[in-house]
Parts: C-alpha cells; structure tokens; sequence
C-alpha cells in the first residue's frame, strides 16, 4: 500500500540512496534532488549517476503500482500501470519509503531506491541533480544481468581463463571497483540536458 505519511512539498530535496540489488560488495549511489523532478526525470539522473547508458526500457514499482512511459501515447498506459511522466516526487514519495527501479527487462538490472530524507535546500531555491557519493562501477551494459556478473568478472580477472581475452577486449578497460563522482555528475549533467533538449522534462520554472 501507498504510505499515508505526508509526501514531500514541492520546493523541497528528495535524498535517495540507489543499490543494485544481488551483488555483494554493494553498487550503489547516494543523489539528491528537487522533489519537483518526474519519475521520467529521476529515470534520467539514475541513468547518470548509477553509470548505465539509457538503452533499454526502465519502469518503476512504488506502493504496489508500476509506473513508466506508456508504449502508444494515443492508449496510454496498461491497465494497473500509471504515466511516469506525471507523477512528481513530491506527490508520491515519503521519508523512509523504499521502492523498485528496474533497468534493462532482459538483464533485469533490478535497484532498491530508499528516501533517506527530504528538507528544504539550504540556500539555492532551485538546484540541480546531483550524486554525492557512490561505491564500484556500473557494470557494462548487456553483460547478462546480476547472475552472469559474476563470470564475467572472474574471466575479467583471471588471465588463464578461455574467455579471458574475449572479455577484456569487449570490456574495454573496465575497472569494477572504480567510481568517479566528478563523472558520475558529468553524466548527469549531460543525461538531463539532453532530456530537456528533446523535450522529455527538465524545464526551468
């Protein structure tokens, strides 16, 4: 069920801290941003902060409901599914509250979103997304999903495996325990304004 708390005002900052669920160590991402933002919006900044590259379809589960952008505008979204496109964080998430952000259907990328606090910005009235810390790479787009992760970083790192030259060469100098919060935000930074050049959210007020 949907909380009952009461959800966060419209010119507040929304902090969330972003794990991948089923991989130990932990891969995760501490953002905060304006509870103005969409889910559509916030779909964007996760992109950028968490490392993947927007390929493939995401939807969010919060409250027992799915949201996500509707495949035929002119139908609109499935019957139980709701338009992320028009649901606000300030509408629908409280403090404390946990839900699901799942990436890429085939690998089936699944993150646990918790708010860890919403608050008044302490000086600037509108502020941009930003990460604020994080922990091990991004796995590499399409490298199979939590259950083949694994082998695929054993054969990473092991020189002596079949598949070892084969991976190094489509990993491409990927390193797992590396994070950049400079390039973390970077990608932020050019996720949302790309979004906002194609009219997909992210207007000024």
């Amino acid at each position: 069920m949907l909380s009952k708390k009461k959800p966060a005002a419209a010119n507040t900052a929304v902090q969330l801290k972003v794990r991948i669920e089923g991989i130990e160590p932990e891969i995760w991402r501490r953002i905060i941003v304006p509870a103005t933002l969409t889910l559509r919006e916030l779909h964007a900044v996760l992109q950028g902060a968490i490392g993947w590259q927007d390929y493939h379809l995401h939807m969010f589960e919060i409250g027992g409901k799915r949201f996500e952008v509707p495949e035929n505008d002119k139908v609109g979204p499935e019957d139980g599914y709701a338009d992320e496109r028009k649901q606000t964080l300030a509408k629908i998430l409280t403090k404390k509250m946990e839900f699901l952000y799942v990436y890429d259907f085939g690998d089936d990328w699944r993150h646990l979103v918790t708010v860890e606090d919403i608050a008044a910005p302490a000086s600037v009235r509108h502020f941009s997304p930003r990460c604020i810390a994080g922990e091990r790479a991004c796995p590499p787009e399409d490298c199979g999903g939590v259950y083949r992760y694994p082998e695929f970083l054993d054969a990473l790192a092991d020189p002596d495996h079949p598949e070892h030259r084969e991976m190094v060469d489509w990993a491409g100098g990927f390193e797992p325990e590396v994070f950049s919060l400079s390039q973390a935000n970077a990608l932020i930074g050019a996720i949302c304004a790309l979004y906002g050049e194609r009219g997909w959210g992210f207007r000024q007020p």
